[in-house]
């Protein structure tokens, strides 16, 4: 099985999450925390900064280091290193996503995620209590 190591940013803006619409493949549709891959010689830092410059052109400061998640989809195993996040400007715009929404902490469940995103939101729920 093939191994995909990934960043995730979890960007909060006061007591909301945001949480962006997959627009592409596989698993069109469904929510997630944004990111992508890690590219050759990149730090995770680093890797999060661009990805979340590529898909929403957005600027952010990477915060705390929240969890790393590892999951079995049907085709790879996902490493994913999630990290708190905050916007520098509030704009966003969806260049790979279909829709985003500003959650509160009890509204994270009213959303259909990602299986391994699941995990990011009970720990951030655990967080939040």
């Amino acid at each position: 099985m093939k191994n995909v190591e990934v960043v995730a940013a979890v960007i909060q803006d006061g007591n909301k999450i945001l949480a962006t619409r997959r627009g592409y493949g596989d698993f069109i549709g469904m929510w997630e925390f944004p990111g992508g891959k890690i590219e050759e010689n990149e730090t995770r830092e680093v890797a999060l900064i661009r990805e979340i410059k590529e898909e929403l052109d957005a600027d952010i400061e990477v915060g705390k280091f929240l969890t790393t998640v590892e999951y079995d989809y049907p085709k790879f195993h996902l490493m994913m290193h999630c990290y708190l996040c905050h916007l520098k400007e509030s704009k966003i715009t969806l260049v790979e996503h279909s829709d985003a929404k500003w959650l509160e902490s009890d509204e994270l469940s009213s959303i259909d995620w990602l299986p391994a995103d699941i995990e990011v939101v009970d720990k951030i729920k655990k967080l939040v209590r």
